[in-house]
């Protein structure tokens, strides 16, 4: 009887192993697929839809970039599906509309498609450079306003930023600057604490957990997740006003964020 139940056990081991690699297998090839379909397509109607854009919503073309972006990220929610479970956990489109710098943490190259997941699409993503080496992306994250950080001089970093707050547009900041490696919280840099101390605007943190087990650094293909991004709430950077204040908040801000993510 023994030997039977591990038979049995043996064999659904065995069932389960193969199910996972057929279901790596046809999402590396369904999901590449899709997006390189989604892209061509998305490319070639944007000159029509970004006219349509423009006479149906009065908005400035960055925004109407943005709002695309975040449209193309939710095709990507949607091709994944599939192969990844996404829950978003957070306020809704409402709370989230005035403008605020949100900080995320940084697992996987594919987290900023990820962050469609949440309902607020008007807002100016601050990159690193290598994104813009990629001929079919850079035109349009130029459009959309999206600053190269590394780049930039810090002074038309703000100068830019309080434009676009002003403007009632929101900021992305990954505060850690680059992919986390082994899936905790790395340092974060003082830049985006500065920017809402100065813009006088909230802190909102953004908690990813799931998109390393899709495409961690350094792996080339893609696997199977369950992915959960939750919004915590605001943050008032005017609490921290002290000396070093942005510091504190930084730190904070951090400590929240690594409590969400072990307690999820």
């Amino acid at each position: 009887m023994e030997m039977s139940e591990a038979k049995v056990v043996g064999s659904r081991k065995a069932g389960g192993r193969i199910a996972t690699w057929l279901a790596i297998v046809c999402m590396n090839i369904w999901v590449p697929v899709m997006m390189i379909v989604a892209t061509v397509l998305a490319i070639a109607a944007f000159p029509f839809l970004a006219a349509v854009w423009l006479l149906v919503t009065d908005w400035p073309l960055g925004k109407i970039m943005r709002h695309f972006v975040w449209l193309y990220g939710r095709v990507w929610l949607w091709i994944v599906s599939p192969f990844v479970r996404v829950e978003y956990v957070g306020a809704g489109a409402k709370e989230l509309a005035r403008p605020a710098v949100f900080v995320a943490n940084h697992l996987s190259f594919f987290d900023i498609y990820f962050l469609s997941a949440v309902p607020a699409f008007d807002v100016v993503i601050f990159v690193r450079s290598w994104p813009f080496k990629l001929a079919w992306y850079a035109p349009f994250m130029r459009l959309a306003e999206y600053p190269d950080v590394e780049r930039l001089p810090w002074e038309s970093i703000t100068e830019s930023s309080h434009r676009f707050v002003g403007e009632g547009h929101s900021i992305l900041v990954f505060p850690q600057g680059h992919r986390s490696r082994d899936g905790q919280l790395g340092r974060f840099h003082s830049g985006a604490f500065k920017l809402a101390q100065e813009l006088g605007v909230p802190i909102i943190p953004i908690c990813i957990k799931g998109t390393d087990r899709v495409l961690p650094p350094g792996r080339r293909w893609l696997a199977p997740s369950r992915v959960r991004i939750e919004c915590l709430e605001p943050v008032d950077p005017s609490a921290f006003q002290q000396e070093l204040g942005h510091i504190k908040l930084r730190k904070h801000v951090k400590k929240l964020m690594g409590a969400c993510l072990a307690g999820n």
